[in-house]
């Protein structure tokens, strides 16, 4: 087990340098000059060469590459440029590591911006998964175990109507009407535990965690049914049957057991996407996360920002991945000899 997870490890910081690198080129070998991305819109040209040598956009992409690898690893101060930093020494910025780059229009660290967005995301997300994943698991399973009957018509028509819908109508619809016209539920807003406590944490998170989580609850319950049919449709299901074993205990301990597997890989990068940022949900509700940072730093020609997102939203698919290869082999332990 433990050879195993070192293995899928490596790959996993193989595949982290090959996305950074590609991400790199991306941005930096087009005829683009990303200086102009990198100041605001309304940059003059003095104040974008003052950013492309803050930043070390003069130099070759392979070596900006390597400095930002060196920023992860052990941090970097800004501007890069070494002039840049003797004539005004009282104007250099350290970024810690790992050191996602620094915006000139914003005058701080990514990571200062990633770390005030981030609790709003990861809440966010932490919520909409708990949601989809317990709502949408437990209707497939019992879509599953009422096969043909009005039951599983209702549930399955039910998860492709909404299926239908996309998250920025849901939202819209719920917060027009649920919580301003009919005043059923306040209106969101953002609050941390530890200004309004656990249960306004939750209140808050209520209204957005439900739009983000339909459209995917709505996919769990059609894959759960489908899965746990063709499960409980082998050979061991009908051996454990024979042998006198409960239904529950057929359904729950084999059946679906067998059924995690193809629902963890769904899981994986689901979450990824959802902590990297929901674009709409964040938008829609005025939340103030990584997916509203990427939006307002388009907007605003905030390249390293993007940049920083981009790489740091890759990494959550990246060790996704990983966390779901080792989930593979805890639950079914062939996985390890592949």
């Amino acid at each position: 087990m433990v050879a195993y997870i070192i293995r899928r490890s490596i790959i996993g910081v193989i595949m982290l340098l090959v996305m950074s690198f590609v991400t790199y080129i991306f941005f930096f070998a087009s005829p683009v000059d990303p200086a102009q991305f990198a100041c605001g819109k309304n940059c003059s040209p003095e104040l974008r060469e003052q950013a492309r040598k803050s930043l070390g956009y003069d130099q070759p992409v392979v070596v900006q590459w390597g400095q930002f690898l060196k920023g992860v690893v052990v941090g970097r101060d800004f501007p890069v440029d070494e002039e840049l930093r003797e004539k005004n020494p009282d104007q250099v910025t350290h970024c810690s590591a790992p050191c996602f780059g620094f915006s000139v229009y914003k005058q701080e660290t990514v990571n200062h911006e990633i770390k005030e967005a981030a609790p709003v995301s990861i809440s966010l997300g932490i919520a909409a998964v708990l949601i989809w994943l317990i709502v949408g698991v437990l209707l497939g399973v019992i879509a599953a175990i009422f096969k043909g009957t009005l039951i599983d018509r209702g549930v399955v028509g039910l998860s492709l109507f909404l299926y239908a819908f996309p998250t920025f109508f849901i939202g819209t619809l719920l917060l027009t009407f649920v919580c301003i016209q009919w005043h059923l539920y306040p209106v969101p807003s953002y609050t941390s535990i530890a200004e309004g406590g656990v249960g306004q944490w939750a209140v808050n998170l209520l209204m957005p965690a439900i739009t983000l989580a339909v459209f995917y609850m709505a996919g769990y319950v059609r894959m759960t049914r489908a899965f746990v049919l063709e499960s409980m449709g082998e050979d061991y299901i009908r051996t454990a049957r024979a042998k006198g074993l409960p239904k529950s205990k057929v359904l729950f301990k084999h059946g679906l057991r067998a059924a995690l597997t193809p629902l963890v890989t769904m899981a994986g990068l689901d979450i990824a996407a959802v902590l990297g940022g929901a674009i709409i949900t964040e938008s829609l509700f005025n939340y103030d996360g990584l997916g509203k940072l990427a939006v307002d730093s388009s907007a605003d020609f905030d390249l390293p920002t993007i940049i920083g997102l981009v790489l740091l939203l890759g990494a959550f698919v990246i060790i996704a991945n990983i966390i779901v290869d080792v989930l593979y082999a805890v639950i079914d332990p062939r996985v390890r000899v592949a």
